[in-house]
């Protein structure tokens, strides 16, 4: 199974995590009473941040192969998709890189509440292997290149609208190299890009999510070193649903609490809230 992509806190109580069991029942339920046809015609929409593209891909494979219904990712920039969900566009959970999106759609009437924070993520430097940058925790051999005039490109995604790329900025702000390697940035419209172009062969390597790091997919390209959490404001990420999400979504965003979903999302290197 491949979900279909486009490119684009707290605790919960014992209430909540039984409501939770009983929506996966209702959604398999639904399943066996619409049949694959309508099932795959009424798949909702889950917009998700893009540091999320390997670990959800796998959750929504376990989640069809548990509950016969399936979910399409829809996968960008955080800031690019609260825009859009302003804008009227059909996505039924929205999964954010920061909490302060969910925070300004729900104070806005666009989520049926607070949502829940499922994750907190990291960053990493990473650059590909014959890259003459050696990552490092505290950014040091960059500084040091940048100095020399070694630096040609270095990407990250848009701080104007990626929660990773504000993160990366305020990294590099407090390490001072911020306003130097300006001339030398290259910015991906969500952290994903940024990887890509992290680990071209015209770019010195650049400031991806630790989740995409640890991917397959990504991992073998290269070689990364975790930057210090405190050298950024925390990338509390939280999902709600919106207000026109159905049973089926509302299944899926049940699902993200239970034990296969959060074994997932470890393994991608996220710090999981306690429940």
């Amino acid at each position: 199974f491949s979900p279909a992509v486009t490119t684009a806190p707290g605790g919960l109580s014992l209430c909540r995590r039984l409501s939770r069991r009983s929506v996966l029942a209702a959604a398999a339920a639904f399943a066996l009473a619409a049949g694959p046809a309508a099932a795959q015609e009424d798949a909702p929409v889950v917009a998700i941040a893009s540091d999320l593209q390997f670990a959800l891909q796998e959750i929504a494979a376990k989640f069809k192969e548990e509950t016969g219904t399936e979910v399409r990712l829809s996968i960008g920039s955080t800031g690019n998709f609260a825009r859009q969900i302003r804008e009227g566009a059909p996505f039924q959970v929205f999964m954010a890189a920061d909490e302060k999106f969910i925070a300004d759609l729900h104070a806005d009437g666009f989520t049926r509440d607070e949502g829940d924070l499922y994750a907190v993520g990291r960053v990493v430097i990473m650059a590909p292997h014959g890259s003459k940058l050696t990552p490092d925790p505290e950014l040091n051999n960059l500084a040091e290149m940048l100095a020399a005039g070694q630096i040609t490109r270095f990407a990250i995604a848009n701080p104007e609208h990626a929660p990773y790329g504000m993160r990366a900025r305020e990294a590099l702000i407090t390490k001072g190299i911020w306003d130097d390697l300006q001339p030398f940035m290259v910015l991906g419209e969500n952290v994903s890009q940024a990887a890509q172009f992290s680990l071209s062969n015209n770019a010195e390597g650049g400031i991806i999510a630790y989740s995409l790091a640890l991917s397959p997919q990504i991992a073998p390209q290269g070689t990364y070193e975790l930057i210090p959490e405190d050298w950024h404001k925390p990338l509390r990420q939280r999902m709600a649903l919106l207000n026109n999400a159905g049973e089926v979504a509302e299944a899926f965003y049940a699902y993200m609490m239970e034990p296969t979903a959060r074994e997932i999302m470890e393994r991608y290197g996220f710090v999981l809230p306690e429940e």
